[in-house]
């Protein structure tokens, strides 16, 4: 779920829910599409994680989906350190869901 406030300055203040908990977020208005699908790639793999690992707890399925994407960040990087002319299309998306992960853990501390 994603709610949302425009703000003057081309900027929009919205609140993701990811597991449950609501984060609200300052970002370019141009960049909530890609949030959107992000938050719902990230429930969507906490879902996975707590149906294959019910005993876990919502701290260990949230730290495996971020392990899960670092290790996808890392592959990617690698990839394009060997390969500069790998089509950025994916490493930009791989950029922001660091990014918004990154954003995303920042705040819960």
């Amino acid at each position: 779920m994603v709610t949302k406030s425009v703000a003057m300055d081309e900027t929009t203040n919205i609140t993701v829910l990811i597991a449950g908990r609501p984060y609200p977020l300052k970002i370019k208005e141009g960049d909530e599409p890609i949030i959107r699908r992000i938050v719902k790639e990230v429930n969507d793999k906490i879902t996975l994680f707590q149906n294959t690992y019910p005993r876990k707890d919502r701290q260990d399925h949230l730290a495996m989906v971020l392990l899960t994407y670092a290790v996808d960040t890392h592959k990617a990087q690698a990839i394009t350190a060997q390969a500069p002319t790998v089509n950025t299309k994916h490493t930009d998306k791989l950029a922001q869901i660091d990014a918004f992960l990154s954003a995303t853990l920042a705040e819960k501390e």
